[in-house]
């Protein structure tokens, strides 16, 4: 018997996996099936949730196809673009096990590295979370990020190596209840600060990522870097906000 196999199912025997997925429709069916191929291997019950974010290409169609075939599969699909926030949050909100995976539609993560995560988990763990250990992105993409790390170490305290790295294992009971707001590239951040702040337990685990070979990455867009940051600000004034209603409160 596959000790891993066994380890892993005592430890988390339920899991929604998820991805967005915007323009996707070279990747999205390798996605899927890495999925399916995978995750019997490591817990007893699990869906894969292909979220189209309004995609103008066959991604919705060919997901839908996947899910036909496979009862396992389920597709959320946006009318228009809602953002990678918004993809994330309607994600997190379709998941129905006890504990949800996500990670992008573009293939530059192997889901296979998810025991990596799995192995983390213990009775006090809420959230695991990744760090690319050799960045995959260019040059400029990498020092936005930094710069982004900074700033949200100054701002909410929190530490973490790589804040949106896609490639997050979370409690269901730890992320759905968030009031989450981000409708931008911001939802990582948000994740992990709302979870900090509400004192979830978070490991950290480095994986593998790799370049993307098909489709086109948006991440970099100087639209979506200004959304990202005006969101930003906007949290912070809104978590300020919510620390002083809550000091009147328990006055």
């Amino acid at each position: 018997m596959d000790n891993t196999h066994s380890t892993n199912a005592a430890r988390v025997r339920d899991l929604s996996y998820f991805f967005p997925a915007h323009n996707e429709e070279a990747n999205v069916e390798a996605m899927v099936s890495g999925a399916l191929e995978f995750l019997p291997e490591v817990v007893e019950q699990f869906e894969v949730i292909v979220v189209d974010d309004g995609s103008r290409d066959r991604t919705k169609e060919i997901a839908e196809s996947l899910a036909s075939a496979h009862p396992q599969v389920r597709v959320v699909s946006h009318e228009v673009n809602r953002g990678y926030g918004g993809a994330l949050k309607s994600g997190i909100g379709a998941s129905r096990y006890s504990w949800i995976f996500f990670t992008d539609g573009d293939r530059q993560f192997d889901v296979r590295e998810l025991r990596k995560l799995l192995a983390k988990v213990d009775a006090q763990t809420g959230a695991v979370i990744g760090y690319r250990m050799d960045r995959k992105d260019p040059w400029h993409r990498s020092l936005n990020a930094r710069l982004y790390k900074g700033l949200i170490r100054i701002l909410f305290g929190l530490k973490v190596r790589d804040i949106d790295c896609a490639f997050k294992l979370m409690r269901a009971d730890q992320v759905q209840p968030l009031p989450l707001k981000s409708n931008g590239a911001l939802i990582s951040a948000e994740m992990l600060i709302r979870m900090k702040q509400r004192g979830t337990v978070i490991r950290e685990v480095g994986v593998g990522h790799f370049p993307r070979v098909a489709g086109e990455q948006s991440g970099a867009n100087l639209r979506v870097i200004l959304r990202m940051f005006r969101e930003l600000f906007a949290l912070y004034g809104e978590l300020r906000r919510e620390a002083a209603s809550g000091r009147k409160g328990s006055a």
